[in-house]
């Protein structure tokens, strides 16, 4: 059976990774089968590439999560579709990889954008996926270099499946409700209907438990420990044995709840990648609202 790989390493680990292969030494660059990817995204912006250029991880390649990791589709798709097969895999190589390669993912907002790249490339049959611990920001705190050239990696060759991890559509969401824990990584004022900045209804999927994403961090943006992690989820009525699905807005910061849940030792959850956005654009299905719940019916 094959070990399980980490899914978090520290700047220190990353540093010690690269240098391991002179990715960035005085003579030059080479063919490396460490692979740093920069996932910089905001919802309303500014735009990444922009921040990417300023400056990022040396040998890192700038990923596009709103055309590369995702689709455009209709409203009841969601606001980021997951993307079709093959165009992932023409993105991946563009990106420079190939079979086997490792991957270490980043972005300045704690690892809420970057694992929608760790769980995609991880769908598709990557099996070693990391997520920087901490983004940019321990990056710069270890005092590791910065740069501003822009690397274009030469085309990768990697064949890529989607099918290893587990998904829901509308109709497993709403079943998961009643078999197991699906859980809404969003912030907990948009799961109680009192804000709703982008979606065309307020509230959240009935039966949903309000579970935000961002409390699975500490003060300085690291993924808690895992002792922790795995004790707010029983709080929450996980067991190990518990099906649990999980949802956001739109499938971005989802990706960061199942890496916390797999972090804390749990198995991982199945992804809702249509989300909220999805949900909320169908008529047919009814809104929840407030803190216990309550079915909103549609409105």
């Amino acid at each position: 059976m094959a070990s399980v790989l980490p899914s978090l390493i520290t700047a220190a680990a990353l540093d010690v990774a690269l240098g391991a292969e002179s990715l960035w030494s005085g003579a030059g660059r080479r063919r490396s089968s460490w692979h740093v990817l920069d996932v910089r995204w905001k919802l309303g912006g500014p735009p990444g590439r922009e921040e990417f250029e300023r400056g990022h991880i040396p040998g890192a390649v700038y990923v596009d999560l709103d055309t590369e990791l995702a689709r455009h589709g209709a409203p009841i798709d969601g606001r980021h579709p997951l993307p079709d097969e093959s165009d992932f895999q023409a993105a991946a190589r563009r990106w420079g990889l190939d079979d086997g390669d490792s991957v270490v993912v980043y972005d300045d907002v704690s690892g809420t954008s970057a694992a929608r790249a760790w769980w995609l490339l991880r769908h598709a049959g990557v099996r070693d996926v990391r997520v920087l611990d901490g983004g940019l920001a321990a990056w710069r705190d270890a005092g590791m270099p910065i740069e501003t050239e822009t690397v274009t990696p030469a085309p990768g060759g990697i064949h890529l499946r989607f099918g290893a991890l587990p998904t829901l559509d509308a109709d497993g969401a709403a079943a998961l409700t009643h078999d197991g824990v699906l859980l809404d990584a969003r912030a907990a004022e948009r799961f109680r209907g009192e804000v709703e900045p982008v979606d065309p209804r307020p509230g959240h999927i009935p039966g949903a438990v309000s579970a935000p994403t961002t409390d699975n961090l500490d003060a300085d943006g690291r993924m808690l420990p895992s002792d922790v992690l795995a004790a707010r989820f029983a709080a929450l009525g996980i067991r190990p044995e518990t099906p649990v699905g999980v949802y956001c807005g739109s499938g971005v910061t989802a990706a960061h709840e199942a890496l916390a849940l797999v972090t804390a030792g749990f198995p991982m959850p199945s992804l809702y990648a249509g989300s909220y956005s999805a949900w909320s654009n169908d008529p047919e299905r009814p809104v929840a609202g407030g803190a216990d719940g309550a079915d909103s019916g549609n409105r």
